[in-house]
């Protein structure tokens, strides 16, 4: 992996408000270039045996309209595609979602001779009492992950199986990394206009959420293990 600040600093943040079909919806967005034509970035993230590489096997429908099924995460449907420039879908977790549940990932590419540029916002009606436990770090750190998934691969830094790149995410590094990211969303968070307070209280939680204390073991000899677990904000 780069240097993990390296990484931090390739993504720029930002915290604001949409309003979706669900009602006003808080939104993060995040953008970040990489080394690799636009055509190329398109494929990676429609392509589902290239999905899984980087980041989950999904199944579906794969058309405008259609629908999509992240293992053992979102699903939804695909609300606009245009390649290879934008890229809208509906993201819920869960078999009975209610109005509300449905939240909306819009994608969006632009290319520059061998560089692309990619923006991701991501739009959801959020709990007013969830927000202020976990602010948009709760959502922002999977995202952050994802797109370092994304760069990793686009490098050639390919791991095939699923479960060894969500091991990742609890190494020394990914920890560090996780860390980092959300105290980046709290910055973002501020920028936003939330309180110092607010901030400090969503960074400590959301790093305390998806960065666990690690309790040493009672038995020398006993492996840690760390449970993979839902994204708080339920989005």
């Amino acid at each position: 992996m780069k240097d993990i600040i390296d990484e931090l600093t390739a993504v720029h943040r930002a915290v604001g408000t949409r309003r979706i079909p669900a009602g006003e919806g808080r939104t993060v967005k995040l953008s970040r270039r990489y080394r690799a034509p636009v055509a190329d970035v398109w494929d990676a993230i429609t392509d589902p045996d290239r999905i899984r590489r980087w980041f989950l096997p999904v199944t579906g429908d794969f058309r405008l309209g259609g629908s999509y099924q992240l293992e053992g995460n979102a699903g939804g449907k695909i609300m606009q595609c245009e390649p290879p420039h934008l890229l809208v879908v509906t993201w819920v977790f869960g078999e009975n979602p209610s109005e509300s549940d449905v939240t909306e990932v819009r994608v969006r590419l632009t290319g520059d001779g061998d560089e692309t540029t990619l923006e991701l916002e991501h739009a959801s009606v959020v709990d007013p009492d969830r927000w202020t436990e976990f602010g948009p770090g709760a959502v922002g750190v999977g995202w952050d992950l994802t797109l370092l998934g994304l760069a990793m691969y686009l490098r050639g830094e390919i791991i095939e199986d699923p479960q060894e790149r969500a091991a990742l995410a609890f190494s020394p590094e990914g920890r560090q990394f996780i860390t980092e990211s959300s105290r980046a969303w709290g910055e973002a968070h501020a920028a936003s206009g939330g309180s110092p307070e607010e901030v400090a209280t969503a960074v400590k939680n959301t790093t305390a959420f998806y960065a666990p204390p690690i309790d040493p073991p009672t038995d020398p000899q006993a492996d840690t293990q760390a449970d993979t677990q839902a994204d708080p904000a339920g989005a």
